[in-house]
This record gives structure tokens, sequence and C-alpha cells, in this order.
């Protein structure tokens, strides 16, 4: 068979795994994040602005069978979450699926990984931002009877002409970033922890107002509108994948790293299906519809009293500061990672030594993300978030199977139960989720992964380390 030809093996050469292990022991980033600090990531990085506003779009597509929708999204979540789990045990690096799709698949579907990760990342931080003005006003409201005006509260085509809350909520986290992973990971954790408080007041306080008669019909859309509520309840279970971002800085990696997903998981699904099914049994599901800061309104018709919302809305507004944070931290860290494989420009992997942290990087990411969220209304491109997310989980599923079929003798942390129906399952559901989105959503994505090709072609492969040198034979660097 005649050779393939040079293109051909530049987007399907393999970076090795010897590669990736040199590469963690001799990074920059300093190892302090331990178990439970990595759990609060995950969960960090998950709970947040889904779950505080995406039953307002979500129950208007199901009624009560959102609980259902809530369950399919956990599933997928669950099964990917075992194939991430196995994954970061034997490739502890950072960089999450676009590491493990260059171990696994080659470098060009690495390198769209690694875009669709960083539209989950970019898209998602901005767009939770924008979203945590919501929750901001209504705090001050019923506080203090004070709201920010619109003009300065949202972005153009939204009502406004900057959304400076949001823009400001990224800088001050990418100031908090900078500092340092220890220090970043110690302010989530308390954050974490004072929102899983505020959820769990809800679900005190709401199922005292719980009919069985909102829970009827219960699926009045059907099949069809629970399938379409599990592809937008799913952007509630983005993040979970930002705790295999921080592989190269966490202690005992190959331990650490299954186990803080598989955790975080469990503390998400749960916290989920009560908070949906508490929600749609205290108020009518059509209620659900156009109603802001929507949990917040629930605890007030149940108690007839306004502390419990003022309380449930600053709880809010602390989660979803630990959203951003975490997306900020995650998103820098692949940008280092594909900085140090040449896939973008090096300015991503330098690491100021007194921090242990890519401070350019960081900062570049935050004044993009920042930008994003003051000037560009972002609700339409939620679901934008969910295709990059979805893909790239398919392609972690899929890097399992070939991980196991390529290096069998792999020192693996965690393996998959099961094997090899769950990873099967997992791209299974991830694709069953994908044919539910929208139309527009396939052409913007269409979009972004042709920039995506045309920053390959002309940069990134003559940059990538793999790329052999003038005296050095091409067929060395195949894997």
């Amino acid at each position: 068979m005649p050779p393939a030809s040079p293109i051909r093996r530049q987007l399907l050469r393999r970076k090795p795994l010897a590669s990736f292990q040199e590469d963690a022991e001799n990074g920059q980033l300093r190892r302090t994040v331990g178990p439970f600090q990595l759990t609060m990531i995950g969960i960090g990085a998950t709970i947040g602005t889904g779950i505080f506003f995406v039953l307002n779009s979500a129950v208007p597509e199901a009624g009560p069978a959102v609980i259902v929708s809530f369950v399919i999204g956990a599933i997928t979540a669950a099964l990917t979450a075992l194939c991430y789990a196995e994954l970061a045990s034997a490739v502890p690096v950072s960089g999450s699926s676009y590491s493990y799709a260059y171990a696994t698949l080659g470098e060009f579907a690495a390198y769209a990984v690694g875009w669709c990760l960083l539209l989950e990342y970019a898209v998602s931080g901005a767009a939770i931002a924008v979203s945590w003005g919501q929750y901001l006003n209504d705090f001050t409201d019923r506080l203090f009877g004070f709201r920010i005006p619109s003009a300065i509260a949202a972005p153009p085509g939204a009502g406004g002409y900057v959304n400076l809350p949001g823009a400001v909520l990224i800088l001050l986290c990418c100031l908090l970033l900078v500092r340092g992973a220890k220090e970043s990971a110690v302010v989530n954790t308390v954050m974490v922890l004072v929102k899983l408080a505020v959820l769990a007041l809800f679900v005190a306080l709401a199922v005292t107002g719980f009919h069985s008669s909102n829970l009827h019909p219960f699926a009045p859309m059907g099949m069809a509108g629970i399938g379409a509520a599990a592809s937008t309840v799913f952007f509630s279970f983005i993040g979970l994948d930002a705790v295999s971002t921080a592989g190269e800085e966490v202690k005992n990696p190959r331990r650490t790293l299954p186990l803080a997903i598989i955790c975080s998981l469990g503390v998400i699904t749960t916290v989920y299906v009560l908070v949906a099914l508490v929600g749609v049994g205290a108020q009518p599901w059509r209620a659900f519809r156009g109603q802001e800061a929507g949990l917040s309104a629930i605890l007030t018709q149940v108690t007839g009293d306004s502390w419990p919302g003022a309380l449930l809305s600053a709880g809010a507004v602390l989660s979803i500061v630990s959203v951003v944070l975490v997306v900020l931290y995650g998103q820098s860290r692949i940008l280092y990672t594909m900085g140090r494989d040449g896939m973008l420009p090096a300015l991503f992997h330098r690491v100021r030594p007194s921090s242990g942290t890519p401070v350019a990087g960081t900062v570049a990411v935050s004044v993009l993300v920042a930008a994003l969220a003051a000037a560009v209304p972002l609700d339409e491109l939620a679901d934008l978030t969910s295709m990059g997310t979805l893909v790239a989980f398919t392609v972690v599923a899929s890097g399992v199977l070939i991980l196991r079929r390529t290096a069998p003798g792999l020192p693996r942390g965690f393996r998959v139960p099961g094997y090899p129906v769950v990873p099967v399952l997992s791209a299974v559901f991830c694709i069953y989720l994908i044919c539910k989105l929208p139309t527009h959503t396939y052409l913007l994505f269409a979009g972004w992964m042709v920039a995506a090709t045309a920053v390959y072609l002309l940069y990134s492969r003559h940059h990538s380390r793999l790329q052999p040198s003038e005296t050095e034979p091409e067929h060395a660097y195949q894997d």
C-alpha cells in the first residue's frame, strides 16, 4: 500500500503515553489539591446556574416529566463519569478529554475536542456570568429595594448596553485564580458548602407546599418533550469534566481523580433530582415559563415570607461565583496543555514561578470571557455549549474502548465496570441528546469547527511537538 500523505500523518499522529507521563513529572504546576477539595471542584463547576435557572426553560418543554429528563441527563453523566474516571487514572495529566483524545484518536481529533472544551468553558462561563445578574438583582431588591439599572446589567439585545456585573465577576475570579490553585480551591470549597446548604433549605421548605395534583398531567408533551428537556437540562451537568483538568495539580492522581469524579457526580445527581421533584410538586408546571429567579419565587409562594427567597438568592449569587471560578480554572488548564503540545501559542503554557499558575493564559481567558459576558446576549448559545460537551463526552467513551485495546497493560487506578457495555452506552446516550438539539445549534457548531480546522491547518500542525525537525524522519513520530 502507498504511504499515507504527510497531512494524513499529521492528522492521525498520536502522542505517546510515555510523553504524558514525562510531561506530568516535569510539569511546572504544583500538586496542592487533595480528594475533598477536588470533589468540591467537581460540585462547584456543576451545581450553579443550571439548577437555579434551567427549570424555567425545561419544565415548559416536558411538564412535570422534567424529573425523567433529569434522570436521563444523570444517567448520561454517570456513564461518562465512569469513562472519565478510568482515563483520568490511566493518563493523569491536565487537559481532560483533549489529552485522552490525543492518546487514542490522534492529533486532529484531539484538537477538535480541545476546541469543543473551549466552547464549553468560554460560552458557559459567559452565559453563567450573564445569568448571575438575575439573582443578584433579586437579592438586592429583597433586602434593599434596589435593582441594578438594566442599561448596565444586560448586554445589547437583552435590554441593556453592557452587562457590567458579569464582567466584574469574571475579572474578580481571575484575580483569585492567579494567586494559586490551592487558594482558589479553598475559596471554592467554602462556596460549594454554602450552596449545598441553601439547596437543602429549598428542598426542606418547598416540600411543605408539595401537591401531587401539580404532577398531573405528568408528561403533557410526551417522550418528545422529555427528550428535548433532557438536552436542555444537560446544561446543568456541564462542568463535571473540570475535575480531570486538574490532573497535574492533584496529590496521588491515579486514586484521587476517579474518586473525586464519582463522588461529585453522586452528590450532583441527588441534589438535582430532589430539587426538580420538589420544585414541580410545589408549583403548577405552566407557572415556570418566563419566571425569573424561579427557586426563590417558589419559596416565597410556599412560605408566604420573603426571607427564604432572599436567602436562596444569596446562595445562588455565591454558587454562581464558584461555577465561574472553576470554569475559568478548567479552561486555563486546557489551554496550558494545548500550549505545551504546540497546538496553541506558548503564551498559554507560561507559568509564574511565584504562584505556580499559568497567569498569562488565565488573564487572556478571563478578558475574553468578560468581553463576551459584557457585550453578547448568550441565551441561545446554551445549547451550543451542550453540543461541545456532548461531543467531548462521546470521545471520552470511545477513548476507553481504544485504550483498552492499544494499551491493555497500562496501569489504571480505576476500571470501568461492565466493560465494554458502559462506554458504548455512554456514547449512545450522548448521541441521543445531540440528536435532540435544535437545528441552529448544528449550524453554529459547524461554523466553530470550520474555524478550528482553519487554525489547525495554518498554525497548529506546523508547531506541534510531534512535528519532526528537518533532520528527523517523520515515521519516528508515528504511534
